[in-house]
């Protein structure tokens, strides 16, 4: 832990001092080593909290981009259950960044108990398994809405770099229905329309994940990955089709963003 309570007041772990638990009032201790982030460790429990996992460097600075009053927020449940969220904003959006792998069934489980969620995944070690490909223009923009893209497939650069059909060109179908009643079809390169995606862009992207993170893929909650620079990726379906695409979001476009929205789909709204 980061905090713990010091006579009544939440404090960060230093040498020579001992606490309280947050959530749980047990004893904590510092652990001030040169080995490790100097944190809190509860005395005689391994963690009230079943969701821990140990904290890492990456994990600390997300949580050190938020004031003090955001992290480590203590949420409790109608039903008695209490959990230690990372990051609660002042609009109390909670934010869980995720460095481990974690089942599916915690998952589920931590979206379902703080519901107004957004996760942030520590990406740095799937880097070289993830490609992000061609551009796409907005969703809801005219140019998108007669529009089907092929899907991206590793190593194949001309889907990667972008081959759609045109609804309008291929009969009548709709983007749900597309890839189910059509057999022959015009197939046509991304670069006939390069200026017109270019005019309709705002950061989404197709792309291609090799050994994909199946269960990211099917959170019920906004998705971003930080591969360690300035640009977060959100995982988005992009329209009916069903085709799934990134959306490109600056780190301090999105801070900002978080500390002033009520609502996890409104940080970047679709």
């Amino acid at each position: 832990m980061q905090y713990a309570l010091v006579a009544g007041v939440r404090r960060e772990a230093s040498v020579g001092i001992g606490g309280t638990c947050p959530a749980c009032g047990s004893a904590t201790v510092a652990r001030c080593g040169t080995r490790k982030i100097h944190h809190w460790a509860h005395r005689a429990l391994k963690d009230c909290d079943q969701w821990w996992e140990n904290e890492t460097d990456w994990h600390r600075a997300w949580k050190n981009h938020y004031p003090a009053e955001c992290r480590e927020v203590v949420h409790f449940a109608p039903d008695g259950e209490i959990h230690r969220s990372d990051i609660k904003t002042p609009g109390g959006i909670y934010i869980e960044v995720q460095h481990s792998h974690l089942p599916e069934p915690e998952r589920l489980a931590r979206e379902a108990f703080y519901g107004n969620l957004i996760w942030v995944l520590d990406g740095r070690s799937f880097r070289k398994s993830f490609e992000v490909c061609h551009e796409l223009p907005h969703p809801r923009s005219l140019l998108a809405e007669d529009i089907v893209w092929c899907a991206a497939h590793r190593r194949m650069k001309g889907l990667n770099s972008g081959m759609f059909y045109r609804l309008s060109q291929n009969g009548p179908a709709t983007k749900a229905n597309f890839h189910s009643v059509q057999r022959f079809v015009q197939i046509n390169p991304a670069c006939e329309i390069q200026a017109e995606v270019q005019q309709n862009y705002v950061g989404h992207h197709q792309f291609y994940w090799t050994r994909p993170h199946e269960s990211w893929l099917a959170s019920g909650s906004p998705v971003y990955i930080d591969f360690g620079d300035e640009v977060l990726l959100r995982l988005q379906v992009y329209d009916e089709s069903g085709l799934r695409c990134v959306r490109l979001v600056s780190r301090t476009a999105f801070l900002k963003a978080t500390l002033s929205a009520t609502r996890a789909a409104d940080v970047v709204p679709d």
